[in-house]
C-alpha cells in the first residue's frame, strides 16, 4: 500500500543512522568524495567500497536525479541508495533535477522493500544549492511522494541545515 510517508527531522550523523536504507550524496563516478559521500564510504568500510565498485562496472556513471543502491557495509543500514544532487546554478533552474533525487531513491527504496529512509540535504554541501530552498524542495519532494517508505527521516549535520529544515516542514502545516 502506498501512503504519505511520516516525515521527521534529525540532528546528527547518517552515517549511524538505524534505517533500513541512508541516502547518499554522491558525486557521478560514485567512488568517493568529500562531505556525506566520503562519510559513508568510510563508514561502510571494505564492504561498501566494492558495492560500489560493482555498481560502477554495472552501470558506469551515475546521472545527475538518478538513484542506484549498494549494501551499506559496516554501517546500521542495510542499503545504500546513491543520488547525484544538481549544483546549483543562478542561471539556470535544476529545482527539478534535485526533486528527482527524492523522489527516484524513494522509488529505489519501495523496489528494496525499506520502510525507512535517512536524506541528507542532498547538493546543498559543496553543490552550492542554497539550504532554504533546498529544505523546501527534499520536503516538497518527501511530504508529495506516493510510496511505501513508513518514514522519511532528514538527517542534518549543523544547525543552519536543521533550522531550514523545520522551518520549511512547518510551512507544509
Amino acid at each position: 500500500m502506498t501512503t504519505q510517508p511520516e516525515i521527521i527531522l534529525v540532528r546528527g550523523d547518517i552515517t549511524t543512522q538505524d534505517a533500513d536504507a541512508v541516502v547518499n550524496a554522491a558525486n557521478s563516478g560514485l567512488m568517493g568524495g568529500g562531505g556525506v559521500d566520503g562519510a559513508i564510504l568510510r563508514a561502510g568500510g571494505p564492504r561498501q567500497r566494492e558495492a560500489r565498485k560493482a555498481l560502477v562496472e554495472r552501470i558506469g556513471s551515475l546521472p545527475t536525479g538518478e538513484a542506484a543502491p549498494t549494501e551499506a557495509g559496516d554501517m546500521p543500514a542495510r542499503w545504500v541508495i546513491h543520488v547525484v544532487g544538481p549544483v546549483w546554478s543562478e542561471r539556470e533552474d535544476r529545482s527539478s533535477l534535485l526533486a528527482a533525487c527524492y523522489r527516484n531513491a524513494l522509488a529505489v527504496a519501495d523496489e528494496l522493500g525499506a520502510r525507512t529512509v535517512a536524506f541528507p540535504a542532498v547538493s546543498a554541501g559543496i553543490y552550492g544549492w542554497p539550504m532554504v530552498d533546498a529544505a523546501r524542495i527534499a520536503v516538497e519532494s518527501a511530504a508529495s511522494a506516493r510510496t511505501k517508505v513508513e518514514q522519511v527521516r532528514f538527517v542534518l549535520f549543523g544547525d543552519d541545515a536543521y533550522v531550514a529544515f523545520e522551518s520549511a516542514l512547518r510551512s507544509r502545516g
